[in-house]
């Protein structure tokens, strides 16, 4: 078990926490606050049990230059609104500099401080000694809070760790408990959605959970691969060359471990890659050779629908087809919305699926949606995620 922010006491100490306020932007106006609300709890608390409070953050890739359009002083600002308290924003090019250092040995119980992009400084990605210990100086604990990025060793990550103690904050503990238990310890059955276009970007993920799951789905762009490895003609649709082979290994594999494997049954192909084009539905193993398959049809949903009816714990991770186009959103739609209506633990692995449910408007009837995509992914595939491992045990 990691050690969280309860396992401190506050009184007299400052907490450097590392949220992620990735957050969209239109000018300097944030179009989803997300994010920055899932920090809340963590700030909330550490505020009630007497802490004083420097945050810290990425915000797009500056590329370790100062870039003002990628500035986290829209941030501050609406964490104020949501806190109804002053949250002090300290800009400065270089992130760590001797304003910022004082200001931040000032702080009282009850202050709030967030600094500047720590991508500002190309040291943050290097994960540079100098510039973690920079970030350790501005307080006595630090927070682990930014799931998205905890599968990057950076200094505002992990480098920081090798100076301070580190704890989680609460929604690193929520990731933790549901995306390790649905891994590690699923009620059974256990299903798993994997979607998205390319067979080998998702290989490591679907090897590792042929050795968990008793039912594995496969939608979206990466189902054709599946079928060219099963003799089926594709017309046009996705394929990923590279993934070919280890699509047909995968076949091979799930029937040696009798996991139930489902390809799509049916599926709804288009002329070309637009919402507006000519489409219809055909069999798996009867696209024509013109068109190409943009989302799955009726008889894959129901049968989809079927299985997952007995799954008690469901992991979901990427799209059933071209979700962004509404004529072929359905499948994706009808996945959410089965989960939705579902009694069993649903877990939304970030990224498109958690676009998806949200674009439909099913998020909150998901027991878990992660907030990060590739440390989501990361996590499924069994591997260790770097700025997991320094936060201390129990």
């Amino acid at each position: 078990m990691k050690k969280t922010i309860r396992d401190i006491d506050w009184t007299g100490k400052t907490a450097v926490m590392r949220c992620d306020f990735n957050v969209p932007l239109d000018g300097d106006k944030i179009t989803d606050d997300t994010r920055i609300q899932a920090a809340l709890p963590s700030i909330k608390y550490l505020l009630d049990n007497g802490a004083a409070i420097v945050l810290m953050s990425h915000l797009g890739r500056p590329k370790g230059k100062a870039v003002p359009e990628m500035s986290l002083a829209p941030v501050a600002k609406r964490l104020s609104e949501l806190l109804g308290k002053d949250v002090r924003f300290l800009a400065s090019d270089v992130v760590v500099d001797d304003e910022v250092r004082a200001a931040c040995e000032d702080i009282a119980a009850g202050d709030i401080i967030l600094i500047e992009n720590v991508r500002y400084r190309a040291e943050e990605e290097k994960n540079d000694p100098d510039f973690a210990k920079d970030l350790s100086r501005l307080g006595d604990i630090f927070v682990q809070e930014a799931f998205g990025t905890s599968h990057r060793a950076h200094a505002s990550t992990t480098g920081i760790a090798d100076y301070i103690p580190a704890v989680s904050g609460f929604l690193i503990e929520k990731e933790l408990k549901f995306l390790g238990d649905a891994v590690n310890d699923p009620e059974r059955p256990f299903a798993a959605i994997m979607g998205g276009a390319k067979v080998k970007d998702k290989i490591p993920v679907i090897t590792n959970l042929l050795d968990k799951v008793d039912i594995l789905i496969i939608g979206g762009g990466m189902a054709y691969t599946f079928f060219k490895a099963k003799g089926y003609s594709i017309g046009t649709s996705l394929l990923d060359e590279e993934g070919l082979d280890l699509a047909a290994d995968i076949l091979k594999k799930a029937e040696e471990k009798g996991v139930k494997f489902m390809l799509p049954v049916d599926v709804v192909a288009a002329d070309e890659f637009a919402n507006d084009s000519p489409c219809d539905v055909y069999p798996a193993d009867g696209i024509p050779e013109n068109r190409m398959g943009l989302d799955i049809g009726p008889e894959t949903i129901k049968a989809y629908g079927e299985a997952l009816g007995t799954a008690k714990t469901i992991v979901w991770n990427g799209p059933m087809g071209v979700f962004e186009m509404d004529n072929f959103a359905k499948g994706t739609k009808a996945i959410a919305e089965i989960l939705a209506n579902s009694d069993a633990t649903t877990v939304i692995g970030g990224g498109d699926s958690a676009a998806a449910v949200a674009k439909f408007g099913l998020a909150d009837k998901m027991t878990h949606i992660s907030t990060g995509g590739g440390a989501s992914l990361e996590f499924l595939e069994g591997r260790e995620l770097p700025g997991i491992a320094i936060i201390e045990e129990k």
